[in-house]
């Protein structure tokens, strides 16, 4: 059955389902991203390569695409005719507001999830709608208007949080062809029989559904209450725990895994590569279902013994080219500081030699040493910081600029630094391939900064080639909430496994940590990268609400994974 039928199924189902509810669902149609036109601006990337410490800002993304044809067509009724009054408010609040857009122009709730400029992808947890509320307002409206509706989805709640129905979701992500979708909030303070004057507005900007889904699922690593890897697929509306250093089998130089940070996926989906501190090592376990914690079965004995004979290994990668049976291979660095080189490791090694189980990739033409690579899909290109700052696997502070060398058949060659990500007066780290190998996501921060959960981070994408680098919109938090970037610690960039291509746009997916949120710790945010003709077009941060708002949570990896399910939302 194609995605496609799937969720008009699912959806015919789950607005079955609610039809008591007072939830109105749309009639149908295909999916936008096989009838959507992609015919809007989009913006570009800023100045050129050959000034990288002023590259642009982005763009804003400007029409994603125009109503389509055939049976997608609307306008629906998806949104209700008539408001949705939350169980918190009075029961006559629609009464209340006066017209839409009316009130005091100022001192009105900010809205901060979803971020304004969102773009989400048809297939992600329903919106949640969060906002700090103004001064004395105790009742809200929140209001989303967009012309392929037939009503406006007015909401009136005492709450600061309202989460859309999933039906009204499901129904909506699939006609979504009308480009952005407004979003306001108001605020009043209510006495008890009426308002205290006019409603303040305040927030209002757009959010937009794509025409493409995102596929996969996340793993990341939480420090919260121990080191831990949790995660979940796409849709969920919980989280569930992937792997603890308890379930890992594998043994580490020091004999017992502590710590799983720095986490890597192997293409296949079924193991995590990780870091395994005191002292430091990598260690490879299956998070797959049934198996959570087992080494891989063609592990051999020779190359066990070099993964745990080396005790300054860092963060690793893999290559879908280079990961079949006699070929099962992951590059690392190995040493540090300087001295820090560019190893392969061959998973099937009958010896513990080098030549055998390890080897080095030669790098002509870099004398410093090697830190967080990344390596192209496709098998021909590693990427990687060259730095003279790698410590206990991972970056420190120092040098640091991504240099490209050919993986050629485990030779190496000649390194040379990426255009546009390689300024002396920079450091650029944490590179990740996109799934069809055409860009680089990195951080960003200045010179002379210690790169470990670096409060001053930002994520850039740049052309797999190098050339103009483009800060992503996803870095600066909602404006009404105050935080700036840098200063939010934009952290570890990773790709969804696959991008889309509908009408002559790519959509891709990047997730990275960020501490904007109410709270400053670490949490996940997702955000939309959209090329079309060699133009690139960033959008808003979209925060992940279904995992534990109070947990630190850091460097996620996005896969094909197949991890145990996560358990049903509280």
């Amino acid at each position: 059955m194609t995605t496609a039928l799937r969720r008009t199924a699912l959806l015919g189902a789950l607005c079955a389902a609610s039809a008591g509810a007072g939830i109105s669902c749309g009639s149908g149609g295909s999916t936008a991203s096989t009838t959507t036109g992609a015919t809007g601006p989009t913006g570009t990337g800023g100045a050129p390569a050959t000034s990288s410490a002023t590259t642009g800002q982005g763009g804003s993304g400007g029409t994603l695409f125009t109503s389509g044809t055939g049976s997608n067509t609307g306008p629906f009724n998806d949104f209700p005719k008539d408001p949705v009054v939350d169980l918190s408010a009075p029961a006559g609040a629609a009464g209340l507001f006066g017209p839409a857009g009316s009130g005091d122009p100022m001192g009105g709730p900010c809205l901060f999830e979803p971020e304004p400029g969102t773009l989400f992808p048809s297939n992600w947890l329903r919106p949640r709608f969060r906002f700090n509320a103004g001064p004395n307002e105790n009742l809200f409206e929140i209001r989303l208007h967009t012309p392929d509706e037939i009503d406006d989805l007015v909401v009136y709640t005492a709450g600061t949080s309202w989460t859309m129905p999933k039906p009204m979701w499901l129904s909506l992500a699939q006609h979504a062809t009308g480009g952005p979708i407004t979003m306001t909030v108001r605020g009043a303070h209510y006495n008890g029989t009426t308002l205290d004057g006019a409603p303040a507005v305040g927030t209002s900007g757009p959010m937009t559904i794509a025409p493409a889904e995102a596929s996969g699922a996340i793993v990341y690593w939480t420090t919260s209450g121990g080191s831990a890897l949790k995660g979940f697929q796409i849709g969920d509306e919980s989280v569930g725990p992937t792997l603890t250093p308890q379930q890992a089998k594998m043994p580490t130089v020091g004999g017992t895994v502590t710590c799983i940070g720095c986490h890597t996926s192997t293409p296949d989906g079924l193991y995590a590569a990780f870091t395994a501190q005191a002292p430091w090592g990598n260690a490879l376990a299956s998070i797959e279902q049934g198996t959570v914690g087992a080494q891989p079965p063609f592990l051999s004995v020779g190359a066990l013994s070099a993964l745990t004979t080396f005790g300054e290994l860092g963060i690793q990668t893999y290559s879908k080219a280079h990961w079949k049976n006699g070929d099962y291979t992951m590059v690392t660095p190995f040493d540090k500081g300087t001295s820090a080189k560019l190893a392969w490791f061959d998973l099937q090694g009958q010896s513990s030699a080098e030549g055998q189980a390890y080897g080095f990739l030669k790098r002509d033409g870099d004398p410093r040493g090697v830190g967080a690579p990344t390596w192209s899909h496709d098998g021909k290109t590693v990427v990687y910081v060259s730095t003279n700052a790698e410590t206990t696997g991972r970056l420190d502070n120092g040098d640091a600029d991504l240099y490209a060398v050919p993986y050629n058949d485990r030779a190496g060659g000649t390194a040379v630094p990426v255009p546009g990500a390689s300024d002396p007066n920079l450091e650029e780290y944490y590179p990740a391939f996109s799934p069809d190998d055409a860009m680089l996501a990195f951080n960003r921060i200045p010179s002379k900064t210690n790169m470990y959960n670096a409060v001053k981070a930002e994520v850039f994408v740049i052309p797999a080639a190098g050339g103009t680098a483009t800060r992503i919109a996803a870095n600066d938090p909602a404006e009404c909430v105050g935080a700036k970037s840098p200063g939010v610690t934009n952290s570890w960039p990773k790709w969804a496994p696959e991008g889309t291509t509908v009408n002559g746009k790519t959509y891709y997916w990047l997730i990275f940590s960020s501490t904007r949120g109410p709270m400053g710790n670490p949490q996940l945010y997702v955000t939309g990268v959209v090329t079309e003709a060699g133009k690139v077009s960033t959008y808003s941060a979209l925060y992940l609400w279904n995992q534990p708002e109070m947990e630190n949570n850091h460097t996620p990896a996005w896969d094909i994974f197949k991890i145990p399910a996560a358990p049903p939302p509280q």
